[in-house]
């Protein structure tokens, strides 16, 4: 630095005070002279930007101005600047920093290093300076503690001013989901952290909602009573709630969440619903279609035309996942027909402009159909030969091909081997086409699977229903062997209890590679049922009726039935209770209680009160085969007619029976309540006589086998035959079997069997056998309308009282009788009509 250089900044450095100002007005020229480092190493400063600063920069007060010198002669200054540069050099004026300011540009401090003006005095070391936070303040938290917010802070007291690091710590902190608002600013070398944090959910209410309930919304929000509120995880809300109803087919519904202040940083959350109208579905078509007209594939999915006859089913509003589904529909139906190549290329449902509803387009390609070439069978089991699993092979050459025949094949062949005590056995069905012959070779390879074991069972979707109702039904426990053929044992079991929409079981593995979870997957449907009706019964007339049943009582799995009915000649009331898993055992016990009044005027001339109380119990012997026993005492009173026979005026009167019976059953149907298929035996015997007034013994059976004939068409053939003895005295009228109206079509009620000769009254029979063949086949009608026809024809007799003398008509020859009827599905439950020619 030149002589007049330094003379001249010391002579600016003399200013007085009061003329601070004139220091900021020091040539730029000088200054930046006066900048130039020292030639000895760490002496002087270092060079800074000669940009000329903004506008806005005034003196402030963190503007670091050095203090004036006191004036000196001028000999003063030379003689230092001769003896001391070096001191000359220290009394230099600190250069200007720029003036920063957090809100222009946050969290920035430029190292020390990098310019000037973060350099202190030489001897001089201040954090503020040097950009080091000395301390990190918490403002505004209530809930949260400010240890907490400090926890996610990514910058710490003694760490530089870091622009990442700060950034990073505004993203940790809204991403807790704690706070609506954070901001940092920088006081010296002071960091503060001011926070808003997000209410809590007081409660959470719906509004505007009429067709779905609020506990099914409920269901599917996430939010919840004293959870800390987002906006955005309240409009993912929103959009679930949204999700539900265009499920049920109502896509103009629209959803906005809102919010009431409370005090203490409260909120109650309501979302405001607009449901809309919903959207139906005006055509479903079919392109590229060929061997099944558009109808037969309708009749194959589940999403169907709007109609007016569909009022109580929500299967003709739109809904994308079953959808979905139909596609697999389609793709097991052509399977099952032999459409091997089958694809489905496109589903798609368009709005209508009008938003009034869909046309849903399946572009699907059929590709030629296959019929069975060879079919045979590959064992890799040491102990176990293809010939011995030969005979289960009953796919016959030269049909076309049936994805069913196929899985049913499988099944009985896994089962089959598990049998032979292979807890582990795999089942492949290979198919290979034979393009040019239109063939499929089928090869189905056993051998023994991996040794898997089950780690965990996951039950889910039972909203209502106990865990404990549907693994008591498990053939499988944790830690045992997995088998196939349990889990669709256990399938079928949980279906048959009626409480669930649709049941299925999956496993999948785990981190152990023998290790696997099975997850029971149900969709729950409605168990309660609250009737009240009336109608024609060719039995008892006009009728009314009304019943309240749980078949799922509080989620247990018990049986409550409250039912009561009343008509021109009958009145019945009817309690019974069922516990399915008595004393946590597979025992059904049950209790029964009733009263009724019967008038047979029109056939027997008497009229009879009976009241009374039983109670059951049943159990399993195996898969297919049931025992039930059961006490009842009953009290039954006769009130005959003056003009009745005197065969019903000698059992005038009252009595009481003490009863203990007994059935056993046999059920390899399909289906417990609509069997198209199996076998179905029953055999009840009942002895009277342990106390009481009445002594007998009583036996009956009942045989059925139902045959697929083709599909939706069944053969029903079916054989009823029983027998009552009187052990000490003759069989009470009220003991005897009755034949006709119901329980023999074609003929009135009590039509069948013994009568006095005189009087014409019906007599009942001690003895009876009935015989029934019923063909049930569709009317042509879409398989919505739920209407079946059926042809019947029935024959058989009921005979013999214990007074067989004159006066008695009785006969043990056949009755013969044809007709025809219709079943229609209603929503209200089936409703049957025949018409029987005898």
């Amino acid at each position: 630095m030149s002589i007049a250089a330094l003379v001249a900044l010391l002579a600016a450095s003399a200013i007085a005070p009061g003329h601070a100002s004139a220091q900021t007005q020091m040539p730029r020229a000088l200054l930046a002279e006066a900048g130039r480092p020292s030639s000895e190493p760490g002496q002087g400063l270092s060079r800074r930007p000669t940009l000329p600063p903004p506008a806005f920069m005034a003196p402030a007060a963190s503007t670091r101005i050095a203090p004036p010198m006191p004036p000196q002669p001028t000999e003063a200054i030379r003689q230092i600047a001769e003896a001391e540069p070096q001191a000359v050099q220290q009394a230099l004026p600190m250069p200007l920093p720029p003036v920063r300011q957090i809100a222009q540009t946050p969290f920035i401090s430029p190292s020390p290093t990098a310019s000037p003006f973060n350099r202190p005095p030489a001897g001089v070391v201040r954090a503020s300076a040097q950009g080091i936070v000395s301390d990190v303040k918490v403002i505004g938290s209530q809930r949260v503690d400010p240890g907490t917010v400090l926890s996610y802070m990514k910058i710490k007291s003694g760490d530089r001013f870091d622009r990442q690091r700060l950034d990073d710590s505004l993203k940790s902190l809204y991403g807790t989901g704690y706070f609506q608002d954070v901001k940092l600013r920088r006081e010296g070398s002071v960091l503060l952290v001011e926070v808003k944090e997000n209410p809590v959910i007081n409660r959470i209410a719906f509004e505007g909602n009429k067709r779905i309930d609020d506990d099914i919304l409920s269901a599917e929000v996430q939010l919840k009573p004293r959870l800390v509120y987002t906006l955005s995880r309240a409009q993912a809300d929103a959009q679930r709630i949204v999700d539900v109803y265009r499920r049920s087919g109502r896509f103009s519904a629209t959803v906005e969440p809102k919010l009431i202040e409370l005090e203490q940083n409260r909120v109650d959350l309501v979302f405001e619903i607009l449901e809309g109208e919903p959207t139906e579905i005006d055509r479903i078509v079919f392109i590229g279609n060929k061997h099944f007209s558009d109808g037969q594939l309708r009749s194959v999915i589940n999403t169907a035309e709007t109609r007016w006859y569909k009022f109580l089913s929500s299967d003709d509003v739109y809904d994308p996942d079953r959808l979905a589904f139909d596609q697999e529909l389609l793709r097991k139906y052509y399977l099952r027909n032999g459409y091997v190549d089958f694809q489905v290329l496109s589903a798609v449902a368009e709005l209508q402009p009008d938003k009034s509803g869909f046309l849903i387009t399946f572009t699907i390609e059929e590709g030629a159909r296959y019929s069975v070439g060879s079919v045979s069978i590959e064992s890799a089991l040491e102990d176990l030969p293809a010939d011995v699993l030969q005979p289960l092979l009953t796919i016959d050459e030269g049909d076309y091909y049936d994805i069913d025949e196929v899985d049913d094949v499988s099944k009985e062949i896994s089962d089959e081997v598990a049998r032979y005590g292979y807890a582990f056995v795999d089942v492949r069905p290979k198919v290979d086409r034979r393009r040019e012959e239109k063939l499929v070779d089928i090869v189905f390879q056993v051998g023994e699977g991996p040794r898997v074991y089950v780690d965990r069972i996951d039950v889910v979707g039972n909203v209502r229903t106990l865990d404990g109702v549907i693994r008591r039904e498990m053939q499988l426990a944790e830690g045992d062997a997995f088998s196939s053929a349990k889990i669709r044992e256990s399938e079928r079991r949980i279906r048959n209890l009626g409480f669930f929409e649709s049941v299925k079981i999956s496993n999948a593995p785990t981190d152990a590679p023998d290790r696997t979870r099975v997850t029971v997957e149900v969709v729950e449907q409605s168990t309660g049922e609250l009737s009240i009706g009336a109608g024609v019964s060719s039995d008892a007339g006009l009728l009314a009726n009304m019943s309240i049943r749980e078949r799922n009582l509080l989620g247990r799995g018990q049986d409550l039935l409250l039912s009561f009915a009343l008509s021109f000649d009958d009145q019945q009331l009817d309690l019974s209770f069922t516990e399915p898993y008595f004393l946590n055992r597979p025992l059904a016990a049950g209790i029964d209680l009733f009263a009724s009044e019967q008038d047979n005027d029109d056939e027997s001339n008497f009229s009879q009160e009976s009241i009374g109380a039983g109670v059951r119990l049943g159990y399993r012997l195996s898969r297919n085969w049931r025992q039930t026993w059961g006490y009842q005492l009953r009290q039954d009173d006769i009130q005959a007619d003056a003009n009745a026979s005197r065969f019903i005026l000698a059992q005038d009167g009252l009595s009481v029976t003490s009863r203990v019976s007994h059935r056993l059953s046999y059920d390899v149907t399909n289906n417990r309540f609509q069997p198209s298929e199996g076998i179905r035996l029953t055999m009840d015997n009942a002895v009277a006589g342990l106390g009481g007034d009445v002594s007998y013994f009583s036996t009956e059976v009942k045989a059925a086998t139902y045959y697929p004939v083709m599909e939706d068409v069944v053969l029903e053939i079916s054989g009823r035959a029983g027998g009552i003895y009187g052990l000490d005295d003759d069989v009470r009228l009220n003991d005897r079997f009755f034949l006709g109206g119901t329980s023999f079509r074609g003929f009135a009620p009590s039509g069948i069997g013994a009568r006095d000769a005189a009087t014409g009254d019906a007599l009942g029979g001690n003895y009876f056998y009935l015989g029934t063949t019923e063909l049930t086949f569709p009317l042509g009608l879409p398989e919505e309308v739920g209407l079946a026809g059926r042809l019947f024809a029935e024959g058989g007799a009921l005979f013999d009282v214990d007074d067989n003398g004159a006066g008695i008509q009785n006969s043990k020859n056949p009755r013969l009788t044809v007709g025809a009827g219709v079943t229609w599905a209603s929503p209200f439950g089936p409703l049957r009509i025949d018409f029987g020619y005898a």
